[in-house]
């Protein structure tokens, strides 16, 4: 553990703060590989839009008797993987990046598929297989930064925690239905 005497006086941060202030918030302190963080916040960023595009797909398409309230959840989920994908994009630019949102290449930079399903049970396990993916790819992330970037980290955490929820909410509707419909 570090002792307060190995923390930097007040007239070197200020003196360090007027160094580069046209950078913003990344400071000389800031040790992760910013190019190689930003590429893969656009990763995440891709896999967020593909995931808000097919559970809005999936709201739509949802039919039977079971539909509405999965209908429903799917649209919650649309909504806050868009939210996640805004707060991506918004830390991608705070650490000097262009957040990449062009549709030509979105699937092929995303880590989850884009699958319609041809059944609501289709559709669930396909959102769910997609959360999973999210899952593993933030986890790695996360474990990538270590303790060099740890605001990226957290936002990460905060979708991570979004992400394991959905993926019991849709466990949960898995359970819930006939396996065959």
């Amino acid at each position: 553990m570090e002792t307060i005497s190995s923390l930097s006086d007040v007239a070197t941060l200020r003196s360090h703060a007027r160094n580069n202030i046209e950078q913003g918030a990344i400071t000389a302190s800031y040790s992760a590989d910013r190019e190689a963080v930003i590429e893969l916040l656009n990763q995440a960023l891709a896999t967020e839009l593909v995931c808000v595009l097919r559970y809005r797909c999936h709201h739509f398409m949802a039919r039977g008797i079971h539909a509405k309230n999965i209908a429903a959840e799917f649209l919650i989920h649309s909504n806050e993987e868009q939210g996640h994908a805004d707060q991506l994009a918004a830390r991608i630019v705070q650490l000097g990046g262009e957040p990449n949102f062009s549709p030509d290449t979105l699937t092929s930079r995303s880590d989850a598929e884009y699958q319609v399903g041809d059944s609501l049970l289709e559709m669930i396990k396909e959102n769910l297989i997609a959360e999973r993916i999210a899952i593993d790819s933030y986890r790695e992330f996360i474990q990538y930064l270590g303790d060099q970037d740890s605001t990226t980290s957290l936002l990460l955490k905060g979708i991570l925690a979004v992400e394991e929820e959905h993926a019991d909410d849709l466990a949960d509707l898995l359970q819930g239905l006939p396996t065959k419909m």
